[in-house]
Order: structure tokens, then C-alpha cells, then sequence
């Protein structure tokens, strides 16, 4: 076997750079200097759950009527409050007890903290099996405070012998929901660190090489929060409690794909080189350019949501795109440095020595390439269509947005008390449709409302100034489509009744909110496809290629909606999902998926410019295969922890990227992308000079060892 044990001569910008990390003594200064940013990414980062905005309101583009209703309110009052309605039910009926611990509850209710202005009367149902109040919660000091708020009321409202007490409403809703994911990022940063040192140590065989690259996903973890905590508190980014829990999710998946990535590199060019600095300077410079390739891919990807209406998806594109830079900067400063200080043994029992054998290419991957090379187009053929097959099951998918009651996996309070509400009083009592229009035509906007057949109650009107408020009460479920439907046909009636009225309220934020994400989905995903096949055909200079890789990607997408349409069906009883469920899976399976294309293809083409397209496509699978594999491995299991989660809507996340990345890894990226490109031969690469060149293999040029290869591997693969 022959070992390089020289460097190549050039002195590029990309081996000048990759000389800092890898250095032995510049190594101790970006050590110093990483000490520095990590007190900075330790200190700041926790700061930025305190500045999540996780009203509903506060998703929604100005323009929206909701929205422009919330700014008018303001004339009538600069309170801003939101209802909790408290729901007492008994099965056998309402007792003089109930009623008095009841009013005794009101009561203690006006003395919380938060409790803002007269609680109204206690209202019983019409059947005499349950009561109910409204009680105004303060909102001025923000979201934040909320959860506390409604756990006081529930504290209060200790539910009696027989008697059940809810806290539902849009208070209680969001008060749940604001707990959920308060308590959601010590849970889900535990898993996927549980989920990240199983893959390494199951990749690695070694007990201690996974300490390194998880304390540096940990720093590229709390750098990217801190990052957009400087973001979030100037006003330039929305983050709310999803936002946070993907970004977390995304940088240690991304993060430790990039670690995987380059300790593989690493561990090659250890056996080529005596000197750990030389084998480190040479991975960088081998690997650095596909790492960083991809990771731009993924964030130019994510910012591409900028173009969304939604403040909250908005938000996710910046948020998400600094998390994984946050991860690139890390994994090629900071993990190089670590690595280089800990030497060799980090790799104990199984360390690579110098001069000793590489056995990736006549592994399994070389096998599967060799078994997929006897027959590319029937193989090709066969997975595609078994792709297509899986994906119709998207055609059951309800991406429409979830009602509060499949909001949650669990049992909440605040579900089962709207169940009771809906039970026992008007379904829409505790979240009216709010109307504000010009007071000059108050009679006739109040007419209006009346007249409205989903309006089951009318409040009185109120004036300030030129402007006149109604609250109506609908007759159906604040949370089902029917309300939807109710407000849509309200708006349309006062748009011909004189006096400009516009109508919001909860519902109607609701409404807007599932029409601004149909619309973002309908404008994003297109902007994605293209921005990403730029950069491919800027990347591997072929038109060819890169449209083959968006085809399988998206094909890959489409597959994995399809199965986990029929999956959720099974689990959860349903095919509804949230509306931004279509957006957000589409932005993490294309951007991620074609991060293993780029991983792979990338290889192929620096394989196929010495050994051929053929050659070139078995030796990418090659001595690629395994690190991939570990990779999308990776990326899926800490995807999959969301997916653990009682929340739907990331449990609908973070299975479905989880299957697609499986799928991308084992399927796409391993057969169908091989063996697409073995039958088209040369001409993925065109228009670029490699699609026309002889692709006749020069054995002595084979066996020069340009890419680190030894020429008892390059003759062997020919061979083959």
C-alpha cells in the first residue's frame, strides 16, 4: 500500500485557513478565543426563551383584518386582555354548594394578580348541569406571565366532591400551551443529547471521541440562541416557543452531521499522515468545501422564508439559517481544535494508525454500488416507483390547520373544558367575534351582526370617538371550521353594509392565520426549489445533475408526506395538520436532503474527474456510505425526539422529517441517485466539459492517489 506523507505543496486561502484550527500553535489561540464567545453563547443564550412572542396575534402580517382590528381596539381601551372561562359541571346538576363555592371563587378570582376589571355574573346552563364566568386577563406584561396567571385561577378553583372545574377559553388555551412548551426544551434537550451520544457511540465504537463533537454542538447550540437573542430583543425577528424548539433540533442534527462529516475525513487522512496537525489541515481541506456547501444550501434554504407572510415562519427562516452557521463556524473551528488537542487515542479502542488500511472501499457500500451497477435503469425504475406509490397517500393530507381539541396528545384543561362549553352553553361563549366599524353607521353594523345567522348573541355597542365596537357570540365551536366558515361569511356581509367594519377576535385570528400559511406554502416552496438548484448548478457546474437531485428530493418529500398522512391516520385518528405543516416539512427534507446529494455527489464528481463517471459514482458511494448513513441517522433521531412531544403539531414535524430523512439516506441517496447516474453515464454532468471528455479510465492516473486513495484501492475499484 502506498501512504502519503506529504502535504500538497499549495498554499490557498482554503489550506491557509485550515492551517488556524489545525495548527500547532495557532490551535491555542482559537482555543482562547473560543473560551471568550462560549461565555458569551452561555451567558446570552438562556436570555432568549424571555423574549418568545407566542400569540397567536403576533404570528399575523399587519395587513391581516384580525390584526388591523387589534390596532383599532386600542381607541376603546389600551388594556389588553384575554378571556378565561371557568367551567364548573356536575352530571347530576348544579347544587346550591356549587353555586356558592362558585361565586366564593369569583370572589378570590378579583384578588389575583393580573385579574383585570369586573369579573361578569356566573352564568348556569340551561340544563342545570354546569356554570360558568369569564374572568379578563391582564396581557400588558406580555405572554410570558400568562401561564402563571391561569394556574392561579385553576389553584383557586380547586375542583369540589362531584364537581368538575376547567379553566378553558383562549386564556387557558394559550396558558396550556405556553406550559407545554415551557417545559418542552429541558425535555427535548435532553433526548437528543441521549439520541446523539447513542449514534456516536454505535458509529464510533469509542467511549470517548463522543465527548468531543457533542461538546461542540452543545456551544453551537447555545451560540446560535444566543445570536437570535440579540435578534429577538431589537424587534428583528419573531421567535415563539416552536421556533425555539426546531432551532434546537436543527443545530445539534446539522451540527453533529458536519462533526460526522469531518472526524471521518479525519480519520482517513490519520493513516496517511504521521502528524495529527498535517491530518487535520489536509481534512479540512478536503472536506471543509462540501460542509460548508451544504450548510449554505440549508440556510439560504431558511431564509427563503422571509418571503412568508407569517411573523412566526418569518421568524423561523432567520432563526433557523443562523443556527445552522452557528453550527458551520463551530464544526470548523472549535471541533478541528479539539480534536488536534486530544490526539489519536480519542479514537481508542479502534485508532487510526499511520500507514494502516482503509477498508471503505470494500465495504458494504462498495458492495451495494457494484449490485446496483449490474442493472442501473431497472433499479432506478423500480425505487422511483415505489416512491410514487408511498407518496399518494398525501392526497388524504388536511393541511387546513388544527383545532385546539387535536392541538395537544395529551389531556389539558382547557380541552376538556371547552368539551364542557360546548356541552352545556352557547359553543362560542368566551371567544366573540369582535366588530369595530365607523360609528357613524353603528345602527346598521350592529344589524348586520344580528341578522348574521352563526351570531347566536349581540353585545352592546360601544362608541369612542368615530369609531363603534360589538362583540357577537357565535353558535358553534370557537375551534372548528365551522367558526371559521361563520366569520368569513360575517365579513362578507359587512363588507357591503356601510361603515367599513372589519371583524377579529381569536377566531378571526385564527382564520387569517390558516389563509397567510395556505399562501405562504403557495409562494415559499417554489423560491426554495429554485434558489437551491441555483446553487447546485453553481456547485457541481452541471444543469444535468442538479435537476436529477431536486427530482429525488422532492420525490423523496412527497413519499414520506404520503406515509406519514396514513401513519397519522393510525396513531392519532386523524389527517389534519397544522396549516404551516406542509411549509415547514418541505424547507427541512429538501434543504436537509440535498445536503447528503451535495455530501455525496461532491465526492463523485472530484472522483469522476481522474477515474471516470462510472468509477467515479462506485467510489463516491464508496467511501461516502457510511458516513452518510451515520449522519442521516443522526439528523433523524434527534428529528424524531420532536415526535415524542405532546404537541401535534411538532410531533407531525418531526416525524415526517424524520422518515424523509431516512428515506433520503437509505434509499435515495443510496440507490435511486446512483443509480440514476450510472445509466445516464456522462451526461449528468452536462453541460460542463467532464459530460464530453474520454471516459476511458487511465489505470496510472487512477493509481495516483490524488484524493488520498491508495493505488491498491483505485486499481482494486477499477478493477471491480
Amino acid at each position: 500500500m502506498s501512504v502519503r506523507t506529504e502535504r500538497t505543496p499549495d498554499r490557498t486561502l482554503g489550506r491557509r485557513l485550515a492551517a488556524i484550527p489545525s495548527g500547532r500553535r495557532t490551535k491555542w489561540l482559537v482555543l482562547v478565543a473560543w473560551l471568550f464567545i462560549g461565555a458569551f453563547a452561555f451567558t446570552a443564550g438562556p436570555k432568549l426563551t424571555g423574549e418568545q412572542q407566542n400569540g397567536s396575534s403576533s404570528y399575523l402580517p399587519k395587513s391581516a383584518e384580525s390584526t388591523q382590528v387589534i390596532a383599532l381596539q386600542k381607541s376603546f381601551t389600551t388594556d389588553e386582555v384575554i378571556p378565561a372561562v371557568v367551567v364548573y359541571e356536575r352530571s347530576s346538576g348544579i347544587t346550591a354548594a356549587d353555586r356558592a363555592t362558585a361565586a366564593a371563587d369569583r370572589r378570590a378570582f378579583s384578588g389575583i394578580d393580573g385579574v383585570k376589571g369586573q369579573i361578569p355574573p356566573v352564568i348556569e346552563s340551561e340544563d342545570g348541569k354546569a356554570l360558568q364566568m369569564v374572568v379578563p386577563i391582564d396581557l400588558n406584561s406580555g405572554f410570558s406571565k400568562l401561564t402563571e396567571k391561569v394556574a392561579e385561577l385553576r389553584k383557586v378553583a380547586a375542583t369540589a366532591d362531584g364537581l368538575t372545574v376547567k379553566v378553558a377559553g383562549p386564556a387557558g388555551s394559550s396558558g396550556d400551551f405556553l406550559q407545554a412548551f415551557k417545559n418542552l426544551n429541558t425535555t427535548l434537550l435532553l433526548f437528543t443529547v441521549l439520541a446523539v451520544i447513542l449514534v456516536l457511540l454505535v458509529t464510533y465504537r469509542s467511549p470517548i471521541l463522543w465527548v468531543v463533537p457533542l461538546l461542540s454542538v452543545l456551544v453551537a447550540d447555545n451560540l446560535a440562541q444566543a445570536v437570535n437573542y440579540v435578534f429577538a430583543s431589537n424587534g428583528w425577528i419573531v421567535v415563539n416557543g416552536q421556533t425555539a424548539s426546531i432551532l434546537l433540533v436543527l443545530v445539534f442534527g446539522a451540527g453533529t452531521d458536519y462533526a460526522l462529516l469531518l472526524i471521518s475525513r479525519y480519520r482517513e487522512e490519520l493513516r496517511r499522515f504521521d502528524d495529527r496537525h498535517e491530518a487535520m489541515e489536509e481534512a479540512l481541506v478536503r472536506s471543509a468545501g462540501a460542509i460548508a456547501a451544504s450548510a449554505t444550501t440549508v440556510a439560504i434554504a431558511l431564509l427563503a422564508l422571509l418571503f412568508a407572510t407569517l411573523e412566526s415562519t418569518r421568524g423561523l427562516g432567520p432563526a433557523g439559517a443562523v443556527g445552522i452557521l452557528c453550527a458551520l463556524f463551530v464544526m470548523l473551528t472549535l471541533l478541528p481544535t479539539l480534536l488536534v488537542l486530544v490526539g489519536r487515542w480519542a479514537f481508542w479502542p479502534f485508532v487510526p494508525r499511520y500507514g494502516s488500511e482503509s477498508h471503505e472501499v470494500s465495504g458494504i457500500w462498495s458492495r451495494v454500488g457494484n449490485a446496483i451497477d449490474r442493472r442501473p435503469r431497472p433499479v432506478w425504475v423500480a425505487t422511483a416507483f415505489v416512491l410514487a406509490v408511498a407518496a399518494l397517500g398525501v392526497t388524504g393530507l388536511n393541511a387546513t390547520g388544527l383545532p385546539a381539541r387535536e392541538s395537544f396528545r395529551t389531556s389539558v384543561d382547557s380541552v376538556e373544558g371547552q368539551r364542557i362549553i360546548e356541552q352545556h352553553f352557547t359553543a362560542g361563549q368566551g371567544s366573540p367575534v369582535v366588530v369595530i366599524g365607523q360609528a357613524a353607521e353603528s345602527k346598521a353594523i350592529v344589524a348586520a351582526v344580528k341578522d348574521s345567522p352563526d351570531v347566536a348573541a349581540v353585545g352592546p355597542a360601544l362608541v369612542r370617538g368615530d369609531l363603534v365596537r360589538v362583540e357577537g357570540t357565535l353558535d358553534v365551536a370557537p375551534d372548528t371550521d365551522a367558526a371559521l366558515d361563520a366569520v368569513t361569511r360575517l365579513r362578507a356581509v359587512l363588507a357591503d353594509t356601510p361603515g367599513q367594519a372589519k371583524v377579529g377576535g381569536d377566531i378571526a385570528v385564527n382564520l387569517d392565520t390558516r389563509n397567510a400559511a395556505a399562501l405562504d406554502t403557495r409562494v415559499v416552496i417554489p423560491i426554495v426549489l429554485v434558489v437551491v438548484l441555483l446553487i447546485l448548478m453553481l456547485l457541481l457546474r452541471a444543469v444535468t445533475v442538479s435537476l436529477l437531485l431536486i427530482g429525488t428530493v422532492v420525490l423523496s418529500f412527497v413519499a414520506a408526506l404520503g406515509i406519514c398522512t396514513l401513519l397519522f391516520d393510525a396513531v392519532l385518528g386523524s389527517t389534519r395538520t397544522d396549516g404551516n405543516y406542509p411549509l415547514f416539512s418541505f424547507i427541512f427534507l429538501v434543504a436537509l436532503g440535498v445536503d447528503y446529494n451535495i455530501f455525496l455527489m461532491t465526492r463523485v464528481r472530484e472522483e469522476s474527474q481522474r477515474l471516470g463517471t462510472r468509477q467515479g459514482v462506485l467510489r463516491g458511494l464508496a467511501v461516502t456510505g457510511g458516513v452518510i448513513t451515520s449522519a442521516g441517522v443522526v439528523l433523524a433521531a434527534t428529528f424524531a425526539v420532536l415526535g415524542t412531544l405532546p404537541i401535534t403539531p411538532l410531533f407531525h414535524i418531526g416525524t415526517t422529517v424524520a422518515v424523509g430523512v431516512l428515506i433520503d439516506t437509505f434509499i435515495v441517496r443510496s440507490i435511486l441517485v446512483p443509480a440514476l447516474s450510472l445509466d445516464l453515464g456522462q451526461r449528468i454532468w452536462w453541460p460542463s466539459a467532464l459530460a464530453h471528455r474520454d471516459d476511458e479510465i487511465d489505470l496510472a492516473d487512477a493509481a495516483s492517489d490524488h484524493d488520498g486513495g491508495s493505488a491498491d484501492e483505485d486499481a482494486a475499484l477499477v478493477k471491480g
